[in-house]
Protein backbone atom coordinates (compact mmCIF):
# COMPACT_ATOMS: atom_id res chain seq x y z
CA UNK A 1 0.00 0.00 0.00
CA UNK A 2 1.27 3.70 -1.24
CA UNK A 3 2.31 5.50 1.84
CA UNK A 4 1.59 9.31 1.28
CA UNK A 5 5.18 11.56 2.47
CA UNK A 6 6.13 14.73 1.98
CA UNK A 7 9.30 15.41 -0.30
CA UNK A 8 11.73 18.15 1.00
CA UNK A 9 13.81 19.18 -2.06
CA UNK A 10 16.96 21.38 -2.15
CA UNK A 11 18.11 22.39 -5.42
CA UNK A 12 22.28 23.97 -6.24
CA UNK A 13 22.36 27.35 -7.05
CA UNK A 14 21.61 27.88 -10.94
CA UNK A 15 23.67 30.55 -13.20
CA UNK A 16 21.36 31.11 -16.60
CA UNK A 17 22.99 32.96 -18.95
CA UNK A 18 22.23 35.03 -22.34
CA UNK A 19 24.33 36.63 -24.54
CA UNK A 20 22.38 39.61 -24.86
CA UNK A 21 22.23 40.13 -20.94
CA UNK A 22 24.21 39.89 -17.73
CA UNK A 23 24.46 36.44 -16.27
CA UNK A 24 21.72 36.12 -13.92
CA UNK A 25 22.45 34.25 -10.69
CA UNK A 26 19.54 32.13 -8.56
CA UNK A 27 20.29 31.29 -5.11
CA UNK A 28 18.26 28.59 -3.94
CA UNK A 29 20.24 27.79 -0.58
CA UNK A 30 17.76 29.63 1.60
CA UNK A 31 14.90 28.03 -0.42
CA UNK A 32 13.34 24.44 -0.30
CA UNK A 33 10.62 22.86 -3.07
CA UNK A 34 7.71 21.00 -1.51
CA UNK A 35 5.33 18.65 -2.62
CA UNK A 36 3.40 15.56 -1.20
CA UNK A 37 3.87 12.29 -3.21
CA UNK A 38 3.38 8.57 -2.39
CA UNK A 39 5.77 6.35 -2.52
CA UNK A 40 5.43 2.20 -1.75
CA UNK A 41 7.50 2.53 1.09
CA UNK A 42 9.92 5.16 3.00
CA UNK A 43 12.81 5.77 1.15
CA UNK A 44 16.34 5.06 3.08
CA UNK A 45 19.16 7.88 3.50
CA UNK A 46 21.23 7.50 -0.08
CA UNK A 47 18.27 5.81 -2.28
CA UNK A 48 17.73 7.79 -5.52
CA UNK A 49 14.25 8.84 -5.83
CA UNK A 50 12.58 9.78 -9.29
CA UNK A 51 10.00 12.80 -8.85
CA UNK A 52 7.82 13.38 -11.76
CA UNK A 53 7.08 16.79 -12.99
CA UNK A 54 3.92 18.35 -15.17
CA UNK A 55 6.25 18.33 -17.81
CA UNK A 56 5.89 15.30 -20.04
CA UNK A 57 8.63 13.07 -19.87
CA UNK A 58 10.80 15.39 -17.48
CA UNK A 59 11.29 13.96 -13.66
CA UNK A 60 13.39 15.41 -11.10
CA UNK A 61 16.15 13.31 -10.01
CA UNK A 62 17.22 13.26 -6.48
CA UNK A 63 18.82 11.33 -3.35
CA UNK A 64 17.27 11.07 0.13
CA UNK A 65 19.34 12.70 3.00
CA UNK A 66 17.03 11.68 5.46
CA UNK A 67 13.12 10.47 6.79
CA UNK A 68 11.83 11.75 9.61
CA UNK A 69 8.11 11.31 11.16
CA UNK A 70 6.39 14.90 11.75
CA UNK A 71 3.43 14.40 14.80
CA UNK A 72 2.25 17.72 13.51
CA UNK A 73 0.96 16.75 10.02
CA UNK A 74 1.30 13.14 10.47
CA UNK A 75 3.06 11.93 7.98
CA UNK A 76 6.82 11.37 7.02
CA UNK A 77 8.94 14.24 5.79
CA UNK A 78 11.71 12.91 3.11
CA UNK A 79 14.70 15.09 2.99
CA UNK A 80 16.36 15.43 -0.38
CA UNK A 81 19.42 16.89 -2.59
CA UNK A 82 19.18 17.37 -6.62
CA UNK A 83 21.26 14.28 -7.76
CA UNK A 84 23.71 16.26 -9.93
CA UNK A 85 26.08 18.87 -8.69
CA UNK A 86 24.56 21.78 -11.05
CA UNK A 87 20.59 21.95 -12.46
CA UNK A 88 19.81 22.54 -15.99
CA UNK A 89 17.79 25.52 -16.43
CA UNK A 90 14.98 23.22 -18.35
CA UNK A 91 14.50 21.56 -14.77
CA UNK A 92 14.64 24.29 -12.89
CA UNK A 93 11.43 25.91 -15.21
CA UNK A 94 9.74 22.47 -14.83
CA UNK A 95 9.85 22.45 -11.02
CA UNK A 96 9.01 26.24 -10.35
CA UNK A 97 6.36 26.03 -13.25
CA UNK A 98 4.96 23.13 -11.55
CA UNK A 99 1.90 23.44 -9.57
CA UNK A 100 2.57 20.28 -7.96
CA UNK A 101 5.77 21.69 -6.48
CA UNK A 102 5.67 24.91 -3.72
CA UNK A 103 9.10 26.93 -3.16
CA UNK A 104 9.15 27.38 0.54
CA UNK A 105 11.94 30.29 1.89
CA UNK A 106 14.06 28.99 4.94
CA UNK A 107 13.80 32.81 6.42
Amino acid sequence: MPIDVEINLRIPRLTIRSSTAPDKVIDNSVVRFIRHAQVPAIPKPGEPLQLPTRIEGESIECVVTRADWSEEKERFIVSCSYSKKSIAAVDYEALVNDADWTMKPLI
